[in-house]
């Protein structure tokens, strides 16, 4: 679609607006932001949209509509969904050679499930290989007690965390700022970097590893956004 507006602004309301109408979602929604810097990020998204608009380039718009349209109707279900990733948390599932992967895991990811320990008050069961390995109920419960406190917003910044790393715990050690898009791509991603270092890449693997590297990158924005 050519861009078909001139001028872009930021309510009152903090909606969104192409030339006095307003921002609407695929479902029809108005578009309204919890705070004035997230809507004029997204403001700003809409008007550096040249010639053709290009939905991929406005990944904070794409995040606030996903937050409206499919996770607020169904937001206990949807925290629901995400915190189930503790079940098989990646950082729970470790490989038993050889003893420098080994040695990596226990350096990047010890520290993370010991936050969670010391935060939470849980305990994790730490296993080798790919036999399941259960964690507690009362684990499973108090994560998922952490994630159904999210509000919509957050849940789709968290819904990239958790779907590229593979862990429920780093998506919450991201939503209480203690870590970044680049350490979580470091910890999230550590097997397949390990891989590429023993093997190489190849090209496919190249833009798909960016394409989530972007994606990282638009969640934290989105994280910092709603607090400012």
């Amino acid at each position: 679609m050519k861009r078909f507006y001139k001028i872009v602004a930021v309510t009152d309301a903090l909606g969104v607006t192409l030339d006095n109408k307003p921002v609407r979602t695929p479902a029809r929604a108005e578009l309204r932001l919890p705070t004035r810097v997230l809507a004029d990020a997204v403001a700003a998204e809409w008007d550096a949209q040249v010639g053709d608009i290009k939905p991929e380039a406005m990944r904070l718009t794409g995040l606030a509509n996903a937050a409206i349209d499919r996770i607020a109707p169904a937001q206990a279900d949807f925290a629901l969904a995400l915190a189930r990733y503790a079940e098989s948390d990646l950082l729970c599932y470790r490989a038993d050679e050889p003893p420098e992967l080994v040695a990596r895991q226990e350096a990047v990811w010890d520290p993370w499930l010991n936050w969670a320990t010391a935060r939470y008050d849980v305990a994790f069961e730490v296993t080798s290989g790919i036999l399941h390995t259960p964690q507690t109920p009362a684990t499973l419960a108090r994560i998922a007690e952490a994630y159904a406190a999210f509000d919509p917003l957050m849940l789709a910044a968290l819904n990239i965390v958790v779907t590229v790393t593979g862990s429920a715990v780093l998506g919450l050690a991201f939503a209480e700022h203690q870590i970044d898009a680049e350490a979580l791509w470091a910890a999230g991603q550590l097997d397949e970097i390990w891989q590429a270092e023993q093997w190489g890449e190849d090209n496919l693997a190249v833009a798909a590893r960016e394409a989530r590297q972007q994606s990282l990158a638009a969640a934290e924005r989105l994280r910092d956004l709603l607090v400012q």
